[in-house]
């Protein structure tokens, strides 16, 4: 139960369950698999919003996603090939093969994310040989 996303759908019925009087208290809980604590917060949030979860503020939102982790993967494996590739030719290769136009930045911060340096990528290529 601890750090379990619950879904919007769960949260809004038991709000309903609880306002209707449906069920008791305990056993919505206990279904729902939420605590107390949990449950009061999302209540506090229903009755000053109207809704069971938080809106996010424009203003505070980050940048979308550009690549998913099937892309990723293949540059992972791209570079397990061949790590002396350049930005501009991994570029190139998700422009052709997977339809993607980004910035070379964006791989560079991608690759960086998911921990691989000239270093690493020779370990990394190595272990999954």
């Amino acid at each position: 139960m601890v750090f379990c996303a619950i879904s919007h759908d769960v949260k809004l019925a038991a709000i309903c369950l609880y306002e209707r009087g449906l069920v008791d208290f305990l056993d919505i809980l206990e279904v729902c698999d939420m605590s107390s604590h949990t449950f009061y917060r999302i209540l506090k949030l229903w009755r000053e919003t109207g809704d069971v979860v938080k809106l996010l503020d424009k203003n505070k939102q980050g940048w979308p996603c550009l690549l998913n982790h099937e892309d990723i993967k293949y540059l992972v494996q791209l570079i397990c090939q061949k790590p002396d590739y350049f930005l501009n030719e991994l570029l190139h290769l998700l422009q052709t093969n997977h339809f993607i136009s980004i910035h070379f930045s964006v791989i560079h911060q991608e690759l960086e994310c998911a921990g691989m340096s000239r270093k690493k990528t020779q370990e990394y290529c190595y272990r999954e040989e």
